[in-house]
């Protein structure tokens, strides 16, 4: 009985995790839609204050061109945008070139003391009312920054989270397809969290905040965009999604890159659980708590260990006489499951014609990275400075 018991209560976490609470936000965003039956006034087409573009980029010489090119084919008033590129640390003849280029600003320092000692520098010399991050290797659309300002319209919004789109020319490898849609869920479940109040976090590929509201971080943070985004809905604002607002970058060019960019997001995310675990207070935070706990805090501590453990469970189960049929069914399910993930790390460098396949590897590869990253964080085995991820 207590095989069983347990049985169901890991296999509902997972469940939950990755469904059940995808259902949850369609039904809130269901009843927000009949109650608020009024067109959102976040959403002001004529709203265009003055804007700077950070760019954080250490060591991105090969990236500068697409990118600048990028940054002046943005459809937003020149007059009302500052661009600043920030190279703290950089030695790879990307700040000689920035220099060059006329329109933008470089802020540069000789010593490497990580991204968030170099944001934190940078926004102090910002005076402007709203500020969008990006990374120099993500190429934005034209429409970006107005989709993004716009919503400040709301006074409430302090955060806006812009969508990550992951490109491959022709037919992708299968690194790219699994992450393109895990991306592709995530875009999903963060639009329903901001269509039922705030979304939960922002992505450092494209997001912006009010400059009032940011709070210098402290310079050992791993996760920055997270951490910054987060600290602004514990002050009782909301984090808007922003579909018509995209970031694209490549995929990482092999899983062993993608592991490297999932462990220290893992390892970033057990930090912040630590620094603040007062979120998970609904008194105080209310529907946020609820978010955060089940987007997050659940896949971070959980759902990882909870996949390994349904499936010895089940074994063990098996070996009961007389057990249910059910039983049968889904231990069956499960070795269907982790033959479509051996058949996706055999495979993860062919270009597959049916990218679906490969969900089930990539999910597992993410949970791995979880654990990876628990054991690497209590061990205090890292690094504030980013090791970069190599790209298609």
């Amino acid at each position: 009985m207590i095989l069983q018991l347990l049985f169901w209560i890991f296999l509902g976490l997972i469940g939950y995790a990755y469904l059940g609470y995808t259902l949850v936000l369609l039904l809130l965003a269901g009843i927000r839609k009949i109650i608020y039956r009024s067109k959102d006034s976040a959403t002001s087409g004529n709203l265009a204050p003055p804007v700077t573009l950070f760019i954080p980029a250490y060591n991105e010489l090969n990236c500068i061109e697409a990118k600048v090119a990028n940054t002046a084919a943005l459809n937003y008033p020149a007059n009302l945008l500052k661009v600043v590129w920030i190279t703290d640390g950089s030695d790879d003849g990307s700040v000689e070139r920035l220099r060059y280029i006329d329109g933008i600003t470089v802020l540069h320092a000789q010593e490497r003391r990580g991204k968030i000692h170099a944001m934190n520098r940078a926004i102090a010399l910002t005076d402007t009312p709203i500020i969008v991050f990006t990374d120099a290797n993500t190429m934005l659309n034209p429409a970006a920054i107005h989709e993004l300002v716009k919503r400040f319209a709301d006074e409430k919004t302090g955060c806006v989270a812009g969508e990550k789109r992951i490109s491959a020319a022709g037919r992708e490898k299968a690194v790219s397809a699994g992450e393109g849609l895990y991306w592709k869920y995530e875009s999903f479940v963060k639009w329903l969290e901001s269509e039922t109040g705030s979304a939960v976090g922002a992505v450092g590929e494209l997001f912006a905040l009010r400059r009032e509201l940011y709070t210098a971080v402290k310079e050992d943070t791993l996760l920055d965009d997270f951490t910054i985004s987060l600290t602004i809905a514990a002050k009782g604002y909301r984090i808007r999604y922003a579909p018509g607002a995209w970031g694209t970058e490549t995929a990482s060019v092999s899983i062993a890159e993608e592991m490297k960019r999932k462990i220290r997001i893992a390892t970033g995310g057990f930090q912040t659980l630590f620094r603040m675990k007062g979120l998970l207070n609904p008194f105080r935070h209310g529907l946020l708590t609820f978010k955060y706990f089940s987007h997050k805090v659940l896949r971070w501590t959980l759902v990882p260990v909870s996949f390994p453990l349904v499936l010895l469970l089940n074994a063990a189960i098996m070996l009961v006489p007389g057990h249910a049929i059910i039983y049968t069914t889904l231990f069956i399910m499960q070795c269907i499951y982790y033959l479509i993930v051996m058949a996706g790390a055999m495979l993860h460098q062919t270009k597959p014609g049916l990218k679906v396949i490969f969900a089930p590897y990539y999910l597992l590869v993410i949970n791995y990275a979880v654990l990876t990253g628990m054991f690497r964080y209590f061990s205090g085995r890292y690094s504030v400075n980013w090791q970069k991820v190599k790209r298609s």
